[in-house]
């Protein structure tokens, strides 16, 4: 079997598919083909893998390959070397993971002159190995044998401790390049061991924040991510030590590891002369050459392994954001909050496009509130507005009061106001992209613009921030940003095309993100339709500059034109199947434009009639549900949080409280709940249900609208405990108990394990608040561990 059809084959496996299927997707993949393409017109091929199924074999594949690449290296380099022994060849073609791999690598790669090399080159070799296969022989009296001068390089052997320290290096280096005995310790330590943290002497009021790990020991196997990377960042900081320990390690008279290393290499204690030297070479192998070795791959693995949870948690809340639900095509005033220097204020056309701004000054110190309504009425009189969004910084409550007095006053007309995240709207607003797109107007206005546009359409408004400033995420600066950046990507990429773009409106950010398409090809389109006009046909993409018939297949699909000449290019529909809806039509016939919508006519079709060689019965399937509900948005339908009035900061809470709020964060251990109080509350995962839960996300996503229950306010750190389930009473102690805490305790199944993954999961969580944000490593304190510290706003 070749290489490539090992490939295919394991991918089949993983991902208990046909290897059929894989290979299909392997050559679309191979072809250009994207992930986003492929899961939606080229079921037939793949056997309708979907993009989740595809971005997996997608990033397997890539790694098995590198894997095979080594693998080839390394048989040529031990070939080369002539050690490669047909054992050794065999080990190495079915090694399936690099580090296996590495592993066996390990004893016939090129390093620097090591002690041990130094003593084979002295000629202590046989000493070793005779030591090692009859321990009844004397050490002192067999060292005698290996006496010796200096030779240039060569140092001398001048007595018999001399020569026994050399033959010690031989066999430490020789064990702990042992590929057997080295993997069965690593996962003998990843199953079994405990990561020890333990705080630094000294270090125990500057790491306050860290005080829940100065003396913490949990499984390395099962440590969650967010409690893994706050152990990883106090020890960054030179607050906390991490080590990696057995359990029973102290207590027993042999480390367990010195046992498992003497068991394999065949070294005893039975009373013989080697016998002790012996039990010091397998100690020292241990302690000098493998400890050090196997924990810091171990801690790779945990920071690897977390690092990936955290990612997902950030691509999964970014998911959610991106889609969520737009408010639609409707003229909308913007209120950028602020006290002393005024609210900005921009108004944009049901396109997103700028029309007018202003700055009113509604709070202290010039309290101008009667002009500041007056101005907002004559801008919504002026420009038909049916929408105010309020951004959600420093002044924002006030400011909702405004917008509320506002539509008191023009009640006649069909106003609604919405609070809006003005997360990365700065970023936005002082980026490249905003001084291309709005040129003429001051940053504050531009942010303005953004949290407008933002209500309208979150995607096309939010594809142009960089996304780890949306704040979203988990320890987001301490994870690979390489890595964070691609799942990112990805992610965004497979909201865009789920969506669609409109062709004619699109900015070239948006458009940058459709399958197929880059940054120079959308700058191509926007340049295409500012000169020739809107685009009529989706033919006409083929008239952009270096915009071919391949990259034509890719994006076709993802790109809508409405009132164009064709009603198909306004669907999902692709170009390459529009013969087909032409041949559904007339079997039904029916006018094409008739047919669309017609859904008493299309629930009637049945796809196995139209299905031929080149289109089957799941891309007819999508067809017909396409040409019923042609153009159907994905997202749900807009609703927004109604905060309570006169709630408005910490002090306005009270235990007992039920409130309405909007998910802005989902991490491992529980949600963060925007209550309109500057401070997003949390959500203890013991607290988001009845039943027993294991992902937050089972329950919540980013941007559902919940009602909640305040359990118990910190006021002193500005923290708030909140819970979904509305029956729990809150604790008797608010302003500094536990309520969080004890009312996790009594969780009918897994209540221990829930409550410690919130409480040690706060160290250096990144938590939440509503507006612009920072990031801070918070200490946990009086809500202990079912609470963890909430963002606070920018004041």
């Amino acid at each position: 079997m070749d290489a490539n059809a090992k490939i295919i084959a394991r991918l089949a496996d993983e991902l208990s598919v046909k290897s059929s299927q894989v290979a299909a997707t392997v050559e679309l993949l191979d072809g250009g083909a994207t992930v986003p393409f492929i899961a939606r017109y080229r079921k037939e091929a793949t056997g309708a893998l979907d993009d989740t199924q595809l971005r997996t074999l997608e990033e397997r594949l890539g790694y098995l390959r590198e894997l095979e690449e080594r693998r080839t290296a390394v048989l040529a380099a031990i070939d080369e070397q002539g050690k490669l022994t047909e054992e050794l060849a065999a080990s190495i073609r079915i090694a399936d993971t690099k580090q296996r791999l590495e592993d066996l690598y390990l004893p016939y790669r090129k390093k620097r002159r090591t002690k041990a090399q130094i003593a084979r080159e002295a000629g202590l070799e046989p000493l070793a190995d005779a030591l090692l296969a009859d321990p009844t022989l004397d050490p002192e009296s067999e060292a005698q044998a290996y006496l010796r001068e200096a030779d240039g390089e060569i140092p001398a052997i001048e007595d018999a401790k001399a020569a026994l320290d050399g033959a010690k290096q031989i066999l430490m280096e020789r064990f702990a390049e042992d590929a057997e005995l080295v993997g069965g310790l690593r996962e003998r330590l990843w199953n079994e061991g405990e990561l020890s943290s333990r705080v630094i002497g000294g270090k125990e009021q500057e790491g306050a924040k860290f005080s829940d790990y100065f003396e913490h020991d949990e499984p390395l196997a099962k440590a969650p991510s967010h409690r893994a990377l706050a152990m990883f960042r106090g020890r960054n900081e030179g607050v906390l030590a991490l080590n990696l320990r057995l359990p029973g390690e102290d207590e027993a008279p042999l480390h367990p590891a010195q046992v498992a290393i003497a068991r394999h290499v065949g070294v005893t204690d039975e009373g013989r002369p080697a016998d002790r030297w012996l039990a010091e070479v397998v100690r020292w192998t241990w302690r000098v050459k493998l400890y050090t070795h196997i924990e810091t791959e171990l801690m790779g693995r945990l920071r690897e392994r977390a690092e990936g949870d955290a990612i997902d948690v950030f691509a999964a809340n970014l998911k959610d954001l991106l889609l969520a639900a737009p408010a639609g095509p409707r003229a909308t005033l913007a209120i950028d909050p602020g006290l002393r220097t005024g609210c900005k204020v921009a108004v944009v056309d049901a396109t997103g496009q700028f029309l007018e701004q202003g700055t009113i000054f509604p709070h202290a110190p010039r309290n101008q509130w009667d002009a500041s309504l007056a101005e907002l009425a004559r801008l919504v009189e002026k420009h038909d507005v049916q929408l105010i969004a309020v951004g959600n910084g420093t002044a924002s409550r006030e400011t909702d009061k405004l917008a509320a007095d506002l539509l008191k006053a023009m009640s006649g007309r069909q106003l609604s106001k919405v609070m809006v995240s003005e997360a990365g709207a700065s970023v936005y607003s002082a980026s490249e992209y905003a001084s291309k797109e709005l040129p003429d107007l001051d940053v504050t206005i531009r942010g303005a613009v953004s949290i407008a546009r933002r209500l309208q359409d979150p995607l096309a408004e939010l594809v142009k921030i960089e996304p780890k400033s949306i704040g979203v995420g988990q320890y987001q600066h301490d994870v690979s940003q390489v890595q964070l950046s691609r799942s990112l990507e990805t992610v965004i990429e497979d909201c865009v095309n789920a969506v669609g773009v409109d062709l004619n409106t699109a900015s070239s950010a948006l458009l940058s993100r459709v399958a197929g398409l880059n940054s120079t090809l959308a700058e191509n389109i926007v340049a295409r339709r500012n000169t020739g006009g809107v685009f009529r046909d989706r033919r006409d993409l083929l008239d952009v500059s270096r915009l071919g018939p391949k990259t034509f297949e890719q994006c076709a699909g993802f790109l809508r034109i409405m009132n164009g000449d064709n009603p198909l290019d306004a669907s999902a529909v692709h170009p390459e199947a529009y013969p087909l809806v032409q041949r559904i039509a007339t079997r039904s016939g029916r006018e094409l434009s008739a047919l669309i919508g017609d859904s008493g006519t299309l629930k009637a079709l049945k796809p196995a009639d139209f299905a031929d060689e080149r289109f089957g019965v799941p891309t007819v399937t999508d067809i017909i549900s396409e040409l019923d509900k042609p153009g159907r948005d994905p997202r749900p339908e807009f609703k927004a949080a109604e905060f309570r009035e006169g709630v408005e900061t910490l002090k306005d809470l009270e235990p007992g409280m039920v409130l309405e709020g909007s998910v802005t964060n989902v991490t491992h251990f529980g949600a963060f709940v925007d209550i309109g109080v500057h401070q997003d509350g949390l959500v203890h995962i013991s607290a988001l249900s009845d039943r027993f839960i294991e992902d937050p996300r089972s329950v919540v996503k980013a941007g559902d609208i919940v009602k909640v229950k305040v359990m118990s306010v910190d006021l002193d750190r500005a923290r708030i405990a909140l819970s979904m389930r509305l029956d729990d009473e809150p604790d008797e102690v608010t302003a500094g108990g536990r309520g969080s805490e004890r009312q996790a305790s009594r969780r009918r199944d897994g209540g221990r394990d829930q409550r410690r993954g919130g409480g040690q999961g706060s160290q250096g969580q990144r938590s939440q608040g509503q507006g612009r944000r920072e990031e801070t490593a918070a200490p946990m304190g009086a809500l202990g561990a079912a609470l963890l510290k909430a963002k606070q706003k920018r004041s």
